[in-house]
């Protein structure tokens, strides 16, 4: 099994570590255009080789598009119309309603299978890939009746073998998902960010005391911008619906504090305590 994994950072070098040394693919060939990300990626060892795109889906069993959304959606019809055989084609990307919209007439979109592998961190770049990224998340499989049955069993396995578990969801209802689970939490982190950064010019201890809650809470606001705003473009509508939401409890909480309303502010965190239930 060849895999030739377009976009070797977080998640693509992460998705090569595990999938060559657990045996699933004898040969990762990778794709890289940055030079000194191409050049991490082979000091590191995340590919056998790098290659041009082209040369890549000519030899790859399986292709993988690990780029930011907005890449992946210009590259996959090109990809698709080059693969031939049995090859299947794959993305990881966060949204999936336009990428899957883009091919959804493509004589040959059975040959790919569109997955969202609900796993990362705030870093980028080869030098963030780790093994053991995948193990224990969830990966969302969008729109299967699109994909050829066998193609799908072999992504799949692929991702068995990262000890990720399947969720099978069409493309537009995941959309409307992760911008409620992901997307938003990314963009209250850049606006923590933002409001302690702005204060941070007057209070210069302010880093200084700043815990453990706040590293957690702010700590999303350090991923990279080039993956974050095609993803916020992309899934806009769901995007700015979960932000109204939120202010709207922002407002709340504002409201009570203001008035000196310790009982409202105590049914407002008496509420926010019910994710306990879900999260543990």
């Amino acid at each position: 099994m060849i895999i030739s994994i377009v976009g070797l950072g977080l998640i693509g070098g992460s998705m090569a570590i595990d999938l060559k040394r657990r045996g699933f693919a004898d040969r990762v060939i990778g794709v890289e255009n940055d030079p000194v990300g191409a050049a991490a990626a082979l000091k590191i060892g995340l590919a056998d080789e790098l290659t041009s795109l082209e040369d890549a889906v000519d030899r790859g069993d399986i292709i993988v598009l690990a780029v930011p959304v907005d890449t992946a959606t210009r590259m996959l019809s090109q990809v698709l119309d080059r693969i031939s055989g049995d090859k299947i084609v794959i993305d990881t990307c966060s949204t999936k309603g336009a990428i899957v919209r883009a091919v959804k007439y493509h004589p040959k979109r059975r040959h790919y299978v569109a997955t969202h592998p609900m796993a990362g961190t705030e870093y980028s770049g080869p030098w963030a890939a780790e093994p053991n990224l995948f193990a224990g998340r969830a990966c969302i499989f969008a729109n299967v009746e699109e994909s050829d049955p066998k193609a799908l069993a072999t992504i799949e396995h692929m991702y068995d073998v990262l000890n990720m578990r399947p969720i099978y969801m069409d493309a537009d209802s995941h959309d409307v998902h992760v911008a409620y689970v992901s997307h938003i939490s990314h963009v209250t982190s850049f606006a923590l960010a933002l409001t302690v950064l702005d204060k941070e010019r007057d209070e210069k201890h302010i880093f200084d005391l700043a815990s453990g809650g706040f590293s957690s809470t702010v700590r999303l606001a350090k991923s990279n911008a080039d993956m974050w705003v095609p993803i916020l473009t992309q899934n806009r509508d769901n995007v700015l619906r979960v932000i109204d939401t939120y202010l709207e409890k922002m407002t709340a909480f504002r409201k009570a504090i203001d008035d000196f309303d310790a009982d409202k502010v105590r049914e407002l965190i008496g509420e926010a305590n019910r994710i306990k239930k879900i999260l543990r």
